[in-house]
This record gives C-alpha cells, sequence and structure tokens, in this order.
C-alpha cells in the first residue's frame, strides 16, 4: 500500500443522549477499517479515520465538518449518525459539492434534495411513512379493530419525520388521531401526560423517544392508568441492549421497528462473522453488547464508500455520486439500490414485539426468541400478541 493514508472524516455523537448508538457505529467503522486495510486500503492507501465527537449538538456539527474538509484536509466525508447530525451537516456539503453517504437520517434529503447524498436507512423511498407504516398497518388488520391513535413523541429535530409519517400512516389506514402530546427531552415524569392521554382512552398509543425517554415511558406505562391495545412504534432505546436489561419483562407487549434481526432470512453473506466480531470486542469497547440496530448498517455505509471508490478508481464527488446512483451494492444487510433522493429503492423496516421476557439477563435478547419479528411477512417470525394487555407483565 502506499504510505500516504486515504482520510474518511466525519463527526458522531459519541456522548450525549445517542451517545451509546453513536458509539456502537464507530466500534463498526473500525471493523471496517481494519478489514479493509487488511486487504490492501482502498486505492492502494491505508485507509484512516477521522471522527470528532458532536456531543449530540447539532449547532457544532457545521463547523467539525468545516474542519475535516478544511485543516485536516480529508479526502472524503461521509455522514454521522442520525437526522440531528446530518442533517446539519448538509449545507456545506452542498456548497462544497460532496459525495455524502449518511447513517439512518430520516428524511434528511426529502426537501433538499441534493444529489450527491445516499442514505444508510431501510425505510425506502418515502422514509417518513416508511418507518412508521408497519406500526398503523399491524393495527389496521386486528380484531376488534382499532379506531382511535394517540401520539406521544419528543419535541426534537429527530421526530418530526416520524410524526408526520404517523399521520399519514393513520390516515392511509383509516385510524383518528385524538390526542398529541410532545414532551422535551427534559421530563422525567411522564405521570401527568399519561394520565391526560387515559382521559382519552386511544386504542393505539403511537411513540416516538430517545433512548433515556423509552425507559421512562415503557415503566411509567407498566405501572398502569393507560391500557392500549396496541403502543410502541418508533421509539429509539429498545434496539439497544442497555434498554433491554434496564426493562426486561417491562417491555413484553410493546410493538416497535428494527432494521436488522439474527432471523434467518437476514444471517446472509459474512454478517454473522461481523456480528461475532463486534460482540467479542464490545465490552472492551465499551459500547452496545449485543449491536444488532447499528452495527450491519454502519458497517455496509463503509462498503458502500468503498465499492463505489475502487469501481471508478476515483475520489471525484461526482464521479462517486453518478455510480452510487445506478449500482446495486453488495453488503453485509444484503443488496442495496438507491432512489430518488438517495433513499433505499426496496424498504425493509421490520415491526417487532416483544414477548416472554423473563428477567433482566442479556442472553435471551442475543437471538431473536424474545423478539418477534410481525412485518414484513417474508421476515415474520411469529405472530403478534394482541391486546398488548394480553402481552404486558403481570
Amino acid at each position: 500500500m502506499s504510505s500516504a493514508p486515504l482520510k474518511i472524516g466525519y463527526c458522531l455523537s459519541l456522548s450525549g443522549p445517542l451517545g451509546e448508538n453513536g458509539r456502537s457505529a464507530r466500534l463498526a467503522h473500525e471493523l471496517w477499517r481494519e478489514d479493509v486495510n487488511r486487504s490492501g486500503g482502498v486505492l492502494g492507501r491505508p485507509v484512516e479515520l477521522v471522527v470528532y465527537d458532536d456531543h449530540g449538538d447539532a449547532s457544532l456539527v457545521a463547523g467539525l465538518y468545516a474542519r475535516l474538509l478544511d485543516v485536516d484536509g480529508v479526502d472524503l466525508v461521509v455522514g454521522g449518525y442520525g437526522t440531528n447530525t446530518i442533517l446539519p451537516a448538509m449545507p456545506l456539503v452542498m456548497e462544497r459539492g460532496r459525495f455524502f453517504v449518511g447513517l439512518m437520517g430520516l428524511g434528511v434529503n426529502t426537501k433538499l434534495a441534493y444529489d450527491r447524498y445516499f442514505a444508510m436507512i431501510p425505510t425506502g423511498p418515502s422514509p417518513s411513512s416508511g418507518l412508521t407504516e408497519g406500526f398503523f398497518e399491524i393495527a389496521a388488520a386486528q380484531e376488534p379493530r382499532p379506531r382511535t391513535v394517540a401520539l406521544l413523541t419528543a419535541d426534537a429535530e429527530f421526530a418530526r419525520n416520524p410524526v408526520i409519517g404517523a399521520h399519514e400512516n393513520a390516515r392511509r389506514y383509516g385510524l383518528e388521531i385524538v390526542a398529541h402530546e410532545s414532551y422535551p427531552l427534559t421530563t422525567h415524569d411522564f405521570g401527568p401526560i399519561l394520565k391526560r392521554l387515559a382521559a382519552v382512552a386511544p386504542d393505539v398509543v403511537f411513540v416516538c423517544s430517545y433512548l433515556a425517554d423509552s425507559i421512562r415511558i415503557v415503566r411509567a406505562i407498566a405501572e398502569g392508568g393507560l391500557t392500549p391495545k396496541l403502543v410502541g412504534g418508533s421509539m429509539i432505546g429498545p434496539q439497544s441492549a442497555s434498554v433491554k436489561t434496564a426493562l426486561g419483562p417491562l417491555l413484553n407487549g410493546f410493538v416497535n421497528y428494527e432494521y436488522w434481526l439474527p432471523v434467518p432470512k437476514m444471517l446472509v453473506g459474512s454478517v454473522g462473522d461481523l456480528m461475532k466480531r463486534y460482540q467479542s470486542r464490545a465490552a472492551t469497547e465499551g459500547v452496545d453488547a449485543l449491536g444488532f440496530y447499528m452495527a450491519p448498517l454502519a458497517y455496509a455505509q463503509m462498503q458502500v464508500v468503498e465499492q463505489a471508490v475502487n469501481a471508478t478508481q476515483s475520489l471525484s464527488d461526482a464521479a462517486l455520486a453518478d455510480y452510487t446512483r445506478r449500482t446495486t451494492f453488495d453488503t453485509v444487510v444484503g443488496p442495496v439500490a438507491f432512489g430518488e433522493g438517495g433513499e433505499w429503492v426496496h424498504p425493509r423496516v421490520l415491526q417487532v414485539q416483544f414477548q416472554n421476557v423473563r428477567g433482566n439477563g442479556l442472553e435471551q435478547f442475543a437471538d431473536a426468541r424474545a423478539q418477534v419479528v410481525i412485518t414484513p411477512g417474508d421476515w415474520a417470525s411469529g405472530r403478534l400478541a394482541y391486546p398488548y394487555e394480553s402481552a404486558k407483565p403481570r
């Protein structure tokens, strides 16, 4: 390999409210870097990752990307994790005309329509509705059919698009939204909010929350007083090992989205090996012990960049974007092709329900038995326990 490293720069929320997920992505990226350098690097050059912590503070992001480009002189930039990190980077990225692959940003490019942006998130061509449609589809298929929905959502940038999708899908599936409670991320006591929701007795409660507030919300609902037939939908948190073990049986009955789980159809190619290596290093790296949520997509994000550069033999942003628009990539999560707005051509969001969780041990979450895949049908591993009361902890 040439002695001059090929530098890829980005920022991640390695601390702050999404730090657990950011650190998980960082380990997956490091595993990719080790793999690619072992096989000769990219363009014959060893890859170096230049990563800054944005602390979950969107106001820092633009300055960090300016530093990466103007001071560090990185060859390529990629998007960090989530809407809160990717969206504030976009004005500078667009101004500089950079090729940009973001990780799990929901609907970042819907209004911007930047033709060099690509989204490593399986929500498909309509990302806001794609994330939440499975939840509402499940609700509409039940007997007796639920009629009303209440929304419980964080007052934060990341919640904006899921809420738009919830409204769209409620209309699509003939469900009436009867209440919407939006809370600040500083909320610790959800009792008063749940009391207000209980007063309208919604059949379905759609929740869009961060990691810490997901824990508080699940505990508050499990304590009683609010008895929906279906609850969950768009919660960031239940995917993480620390949240799973903190809540244990309190998660029973909750339905939520996932992007990858170790169900047979998803154990394709080298993803099984990746997860073994990730989990073997998770403890010493201080990251999520399972890695199901972040690691496969974070590794695939870097594979897209690697394959585009090697195929074009170029670091030209225009050439990389043109190639990415017309190519199906071979990744650890299977084939990935990008369509309009840089979103996936084919959506693949799972809706899973926690069932038969006993105690707080991590081992029960090591496979998909405690998280039953309900939709899409091709990946389904069980059936919905309905209503929520029939599956919730006694």
